[in-house]
């Protein structure tokens, strides 16, 4: 298997961290079997992208042009991506462990008579005989999984943050293969009637470097003004566990876990969570994980690198207070701590 394609699936305009990841991962795995790398966008984007793709490494970029690609609709996203493949002949299909990855990737696969895998963390290829081992989550999180792929295509979805990003090579020469679409209405099964978006004016869950994510123990919604103030002083965003989520505390949008987003962030801190293995899955790729839980035998203090066995209701304004001396007296310092 050598020939490897990165799907980029746009949410907004600006060429983030998710896209650079999954074309850097395609650029390694590629580079181990001796074989080349290739780029599609799907959706609608600055022209701007393709340079973008190349600068990290594909030689090929698909380019589509459809109005029936404006905005996302998996029915009409995974028939493009057929048309694309059909073209490409890619052993190899990569794309992000987005909602929209997620979505499409086993549809896709099905489709096209591959094999998919879903939260990929690792790759790891073998030029000799052109196999891939895949790794990826297993157990809530607990342990790891190797996959052996022989023969493509395979279809996988890497996990945000499990990649170390590529540096941009600059500007560099690319082939820009224009792949003609047969979009017709009858490719889309469903109707989007109403889009509703939701700005938080915050960094994404899935970009963030700190999360403040607040659980069942908090009581209620009104601990997470207390939450999102403490997120401000760090730098980051709130995130919530799912029964949060369900008591309609905080948006659906904020949960973490294995029904909710995941995240990788380098400070995770855990505030009247428990630790139920569901969520622990969304958290897997955390660096840091810091527990707040007055419950001494909760599940997540086996995961954290720093417990504190305190009600977040006395623990936590005496740490807010510690903190915002602690920015006070190091105002303006290099240290960028």
């Amino acid at each position: 298997m050598k020939n490897v394609l990165a799907v980029l699936i746009p949410n907004g305009s600006s060429f983030r961290r998710t896209e650079i990841e999954v074309l850097s991962a395609a650029k390694r795995i590629a580079d181990e079997l001796g074989g080349a790398m290739s780029a599609t966008i799907l959706g609608s984007v600055d022209p701007s992208w393709n340079q973008s793709c190349a600068s990290y490494g594909a030689s090929v970029v698909y380019r589509v042009a459809s109005e029936a690609l404006s905005s996302y609709q998996n029915d009409l996203y995974t028939a493009a991506l057929q048309q694309i493949q059909s073209v490409a002949h890619a052993d190899l299909i990569l794309l992000p462990s987005t909602t929209y990855g997620m979505e499409i990737v086993p549809v896709f696969a099905y489709r096209i008579g591959a094999s998919a895998t879903m939260d990929c963390v690792g790759l790891k290829g073998d030029p000799s005989d052109g196999s891939v081992t895949i790794t990826k989550p297993v157990y809530g999180g607990k342990a790891n999984s190797e996959l052996l792929a022989k023969s493509g295509p395979v279809v996988i979805a890497m996990r945000m943050r499990s990649v170390v990003p590529a540096t941009a090579a600059g500007e560099r020469d690319c082939n820009i293969v224009d792949v003609p679409l047969a979009l017709g209405a009858t490719k889309a099964r469903t109707k989007i009637v109403e889009r509703l978006s939701e700005d938080t004016g915050a960094t994404k869950l899935e970009d963030a470097r700190v999360i403040v994510s607040g659980g069942r123990g908090l009581g209620g919604p009104e601990a997470f003004a207390d939450l999102t103030a403490l997120a401000g002083m760090l730098g980051g965003t709130i995130g919530a566990s799912r029964a949060a989520c369900d008591q309609g505390w905080v948006p659906a949008s904020l949960q973490i876990g294995q029904t909710g987003k995941k995240v990788a962030p380098d400070l995770y801190l855990a505030i009247g969570i428990s630790g139920a293995s569901q969520h622990m899955v969304g958290i897997a790729g955390a660096r840091h994980i810091v527990a707040i839980n007055k419950d001494a035998k909760a599940p997540i203090f086996q995961m954290a690198a720093c417990g504190v066995v305190d009600d977040f209701r006395s623990f936590l304004p005496q740490f807010t207070a510690a903190l915002r001396e602690y920015k006070a007296k190091n105002q303006g310092s290099t240290s960028g701590q």
